[in-house]
């Protein structure tokens, strides 16, 4: 249930853990500045690949005891491990089929090339590439997380 806190800020309660599998630095800290002047309450754990990202799912090697992500941010082109095959792992593999996936794109063709490999993600949001387009987009991930804790609010 959302609450007001005494700025008027409206928030959804717990936080909620956000995995972000991105490879750029640059970008990973744009993110998590952003993600931390917003109003959702969040954890991010940011990777650099699709290996590691699995690794983080599945709590192996450095990871263990990480949290289960309420929500994935994928960039698809990633070194070695694409994020369709992280994708493609997750979508096939319960409880992991259950995170909410929202993948990157770079432009229109991003969401056709992940759906050409048959893969369905829960969102497509085109990655900001000048920095004030971060804050739009974090509010974009607010709106998307805001409609599903709503929709299951009213289940």
């Amino acid at each position: 249930m959302a609450s007001a806190d005494e700025t008027g800020e409206t928030d959804v309660g717990e936080a909620i853990d956000i995995l972000l599998v991105e490879p750029n630095p640059g970008d990973t800290r744009l993110f998590e500045e952003n993600f931390r002047d917003a109003k959702l309450m969040n954890a991010v754990h940011a990777v650099t690949d699709g290996e590691e990202a699995l690794d983080f799912l599945h709590g192996r090697d450095e990871y263990e005891g990480a949290p289960r992500p309420d929500l994935i941010l994928l960039e698809p082109q990633l070194p070695g491990t694409s994020g369709m095959e992280v994708l493609s792992e997750l979508k096939n593999e319960p409880p992991l089929d259950e995170i909410r996936v929202i993948v990157l794109t770079s432009s229109e063709m991003g969401e056709e090339i992940v759906r050409s490999h048959g893969l369905e993600a829960d969102e497509y949001i085109r990655k900001p590439v000048e920095t004030a387009e971060f804050i739009d987009f974090v509010r974009e991930v607010e709106d998307f997380w805001f409609a599903i804790v709503k929709n299951e609010s009213d289940d």
